[in-house]
């Protein structure tokens, strides 16, 4: 198979680009230069945003199959989509399960209400509407069986630079009481985003076309069992309570978080309470890409390999590794201080009350 990749320097693009390598795919990386391409590629650079001319290393060649993971405006999408139409068989766009309308509703398939969205938006649009329309301008150009959506939700995994997972890990390898989001059995849902890469692999040498939701089953991970799997990942385990840096995970209610004015996912990352936003995030309905081989990888395995990551890398800093622009994820150590301590006043305050009304 031959692959062309636009981007494939960082997270999403590079797990897919690692995955074609490994199959013996000849692979070609499209990208803007700030980055090293991976080794074993023809790399090309043009930047997307300045089209034609951003685009102009794409002018010939010809390939099996291309993969776009692109975010913001479709216009761009679009450029390159016209582009590459005569000359490639299949598209592949990595797009989001935010395209479907608010509210979410629990077990939502591929067949939910979508957001507007138009192919030609250019600047600054909202992220549904930037990969709906992202959709759109691959299907105006591609026509609907050449066209393939994965409509991916939270992704996990080496090479993540939103920072999510990669905060949960140098938080608790920092020890110490760690406020930990409950109930610990909550599920949730995620993507590995090296499984998310080997079935888009699968998908276009299948030929596989249309949307799919794109994250592990309801029930593949709690909450409880990502964040033991942090503990373990980072040596954690088997530390004593005499020991300052030992680390407790100290859960509690989602109703106490809340009313702390704890953010959920932003300020404790992955982690939504019970309701409306995590019936959107974590009940998604899986099953048509589940029919057609999506395998999913166990928690421990997707957190221990991100701890390698990171520890190659020298360990979790404030600015590494997170994509530049977006804002920082996770508590800050006083923020979280602050809220342990108002739980345990707060706790300390009813079980005082508790015993006075006994008496």
């Amino acid at each position: 198979m031959r692959l062309l990749m636009l981007g494939g320097t960082e997270f999403v693009g590079r797990a897919v680009v690692e995955a074609a390598l490994d199959r013996g795919w000849d692979v070609t990386v499209f990208h803007r230069g700030r980055h090293p391409a991976p080794e074993g590629v023809t790399a090309l650079l043009g930047d997307r945003t300045t089209a034609p001319e951003g685009l102009a290393a794409l002018a010939t060649g010809s390939w099996d199959a291309v993969v776009d993971t692109w975010s913001l405006a479709p216009s761009v999408v679009r450029d390159a989509a016209r582009l590459l139409a005569g000359r490639v068989e299949r598209y592949a766009y990595v797009s989001s399960r935010s395209v479907y309308t608010w509210p979410m509703a629990a077990g939502l398939t591929e067949d939910g209400p979508l957001v507007e969205g138009s192919p030609d938006a250019g600047g600054e649009v909202p992220y549904g509407e930037a990969k709906r329309g992202g959709e759109l301008a691959v299907a105006d150009a591609f026509g609907a069986e050449r066209s393939l959506f994965v409509r991916a939700g939270l992704i996990l995994g080496p090479y993540e630079n939103v920072g999510r997972l990669p905060w949960w890990l140098g938080r608790i390898a920092r020890g110490g009481p760690v406020l930990a989001p409950g109930p610990g059995t909550l599920p949730i849902q995620y993507i590995d985003v090296r499984d998310l890469a080997e079935w888009t692999l699968d998908a276009v040498a299948a030929g596989l076309s249309g949307p799919y939701n794109l994250v592990s089953p309801s029930g593949h991970a709690t909450m409880g069992e990502l964040l033991d799997a942090c503990v373990r990942a980072t040596g954690r385990t088997g530390g004593t309570d005499a020991e300052a840096d030992a680390v407790e995970l100290r859960w509690t209610d989602p109703e106490a978080l809340v009313a702390a004015g704890v953010e959920p996912w932003t300020e404790l990352p992955v982690w939504l309470p019970p309701g409306e936003t995590y019936d959107a995030m974590h009940t998604a309905d899986v099953s048509r890409a589940l029919a057609t081989g999506l395998r999913c990888r166990p928690v421990v395995e997707t957190v221990a390999d991100t701890w390698a990551w990171l520890e190659s890398l020298g360990g979790v800093a404030p600015d590494r590794p997170n994509r530049p622009g977006r804002p920082p994820v996770g508590l800050s150590p006083e923020r979280e201080a602050e809220v342990l301590t108002a739980l345990a006043g707060a706790a300390g305050h009813a079980e005082t009350a508790g015993h006075a009304g006994h008496a």
